[in-house]
């Protein structure tokens, strides 16, 4: 992986995204995946709950991507209730079975 440039891609580009790792890395293929950095989700790049966050301006700055699903969830996101719901509700559960004593 190629360390991310300093500066943010224009919206849109998708191309510097989170690996494993959790650490920005510029790729030469757009991200598949679009996420929050601060509430740690990932989900569909056409996501309505995103695009209307987008369109009011409070998205933006905490935008992340990734190149896959794997990726999103090896970084430590979990995926959204708006656009992959049935993941959302996996996870959910899984959530619930490991913290229940």
């Amino acid at each position: 992986m190629t360390p991310a440039p300093s500066g943010r891609a224009p919206h849109g580009r998708h191309r510097t995204l989170i690996g494993p790792d959790g650490a920005p890395y510029h790729s030469a293929t757009p991200g598949s995946l679009g996420g929050h950095r601060r509430l740690r989700l990932y989900g569909r790049l056409d996501c309505p709950s995103a695009l209307r966050a987008i369109a009011r301006g409070h998205y933006v700055k905490h935008r992340v991507f990734f190149v896959d699903e794997a990726t999103a969830i090896a970084a430590g996101y979990r995926p959204c209730a708006v656009c992959l719901p049935r993941r959302y509700a996996r996870w959910k559960a899984d959530l619930e079975n490991t913290t229940t004593p």
